[in-house]
């Protein structure tokens, strides 16, 4: 991550608050952006879950602690002025109060979105659900609860269903039933105890420059 600098790197405003940006460490979607104060910044480095400071309530709070919705931090950057911070996590659940995956769900205008970061906001949810456990009221959960057998056979339907909508040249379902196989896919990851960032990775070590042999 580059150079190590002590908290004396850090420039707290006259408020004694610097802005932190919190992003996902695995997708590299930004997720949030709230003040941390030195307290919050010292628990944050701490406990190894993000603590900030209220604003409006005028108190520290750490995140996910009645939601549930936690950040386990991966690292802690500071810009090149030493007036923002960069707190990299491992999300769980939602990061957005609204329940949506990221406090940035809203565009000023029409733009491209991050089909990576949407595959990772869908492994979050299929996460959360599988943490609450909740199989009456979770498709999600109930499908891992049934076992290895059934999350399997799922994810073969899905494949099969692929595969007849494109012999039979039905692009729109090709569409639906693709997401349909990515969503089971992801929940076969989490029974398997893979992450979505070692599949890429994998893929990413099978990429060769043209002209390599």
């Amino acid at each position: 991550m580059g150079d190590v600098v002590g908290l004396d790197a850090v420039r707290f405003d006259e408020a004694g608050l610097v802005p932190a940006v919190v992003q996902d460490a695995t997708s590299g979607e930004v997720l949030m952006m709230a003040y941390m104060n030195a307290e919050s910044l010292r628990r944050t480095l701490d406990t190894g879950t993000t603590w900030f400071w209220s604003r409006s309530r005028g108190e520290l709070w750490n995140k996910g602690a009645t939601s549930g919705h936690t950040q386990a931090v991966r690292g802690v950057l500071v810009d090149c002025d030493g007036d923002t911070l960069l707190v990299l996590v491992d999300q769980v659940g939602a990061a957005c109060h609204t329940g949506a995956p990221s406090c940035f769900f809203r565009a000023l205008q029409p733009g491209d979105t991050s089909a990576f970061a949407t595959l990772a906001g869908l492994e979050r949810t299929v996460a959360a659900r599988a943490a609450e456990g909740d199989p009456e009221g979770s498709y999600t959960a109930r499908l891992l609860a049934k076992g290895v057998d059934t999350v399997c056979k799922k994810v073969g339907e899905e494949a099969t269903e692929v595969v007849l909508a494109t012999k039979g040249r039905e692009r729109d379902q090709v569409i639906y039933e693709s997401a349909d196989l990515l969503y089971h896919l992801t929940v076969l990851w989490r029974h398997a105890g893979v992450a979505l960032d070692e599949v890429m990775a994998e893929l990413a070590s099978r990429h060769r420059p043209r002209g390599d042999a």
